[in-house]
């Protein structure tokens, strides 16, 4: 594997593989990397020539400093864990290279529509804006053919099928499925700071979320949407939302339709933010 901290030396060898005819796959990480990340750079080595992953914990999307602060780092089991997945290329650049002219500085603003603003967008105001400058420079650097992102992050996918379309990247998009832990926990790098308690109180929330899928064609969803949220903070937690959306626009919805859906859930164990989702339909 071989590992690149500047735009300009991983684009030049990247350069080198495309005209040697090759397909590049990509998969941009924070770090603090478990199997779900792995399978994104699973499902690229299927499809591609070379894989590339990124490691950059993105200031300018986290509305919080002290989240970004607590952000975990584990960076040499990182780097082993890429190796023995057959990743090619890391990209592993420094705040100043990805943002020369300073995070704090003015960036272009993205036109991400309704999508932006429910959900995750109402919680964390102009965290998607951080998402969209930041993974639009990295696609800049690394001109991947194929763009592989988790189906835990939903709202975050949707929002990068729609910068893809705003910027004209002929990148293609895969959505991979979330991995959950055994007890259904979907794995996330933020388990990483659970207390063990709050680790077993953690599962509610995707128990939750099948009791709402498996009772959505027989119950109204409001009435589903209260008791979920009640099961939610009698298990510790202090629930943002629990969601039914299209699968297709994220349009929220007080009925099934019969268009594939999405269930979404975001709630806070103390101070540590989890979210998850589940399809229907798709």
């Amino acid at each position: 594997m071989y590992l690149f901290k500047r735009v300009a030396d991983l684009r030049e060898a990247l350069g080198q593989e495309k005209k040697a005819g090759k397909r590049i796959g990509f998969a941009p990480t924070m770090g603090a990397l478990h199997q779900g990340h792995i399978s994104l750079i699973e499902s690229a080595g299927k499809d591609c020539d070379i894989v590339v992953a990124s490691i950059f914990v993105n200031p300018t999307q986290f509305n919080d400093p002290k989240d970004f602060e607590k952000y975990p780092s584990t960076l040499q089991e990182d780097i082993l864990l890429l190796t023995a997945a057959g990743v090619n290329y890391l990209f592993l650049p420094s705040v100043a290279e990805m943002y020369p002219e300073g995070p704090g500085a003015q960036h272009i603003h993205y036109d991400f529509g309704y999508i932006e603003s429910v959900l995750e967008g109402a919680y964390r105001p102009n965290h998607f804006q951080g998402v969209g400058i930041i993974v639009d420079k990295l696609l800049k650097a690394v001109q991947p053919d194929d763009l592989y992102m988790g189906q835990k992050d939903f709202q975050q996918c949707m929002i990068i099928k729609r910068l893809l379309e705003i910027t004209g990247s002929p990148a293609r998009l895969h959505i991979c499925p979330t991995l959950r832990e055994a007890d259904g926990l979907a794995m996330s790098s933020r388990n990483m700071r659970l207390t063990p308690e709050q680790r077993s109180q953690a599962v509610e929330i995707s128990r939750t979320l099948q009791w709402v899928k498996d009772n959505l064609s027989s119950r109204p969803f409001p009435g589903l949407r209260e008791e979920g949220l009640s099961r939610l903070a009698a298990a510790g937690f202090i629930p943002d939302y629990l969601a039914l959306a299209s699968a297709e626009d994220l349009r929220l919805l007080e009925a099934p339709e019969t268009g594939p859906m999405a269930i979404l859930v975001a709630a806070k164990l103390g101070d540590i933010r989890l979210i998850d989702n589940m399809t229907v339909g798709l």
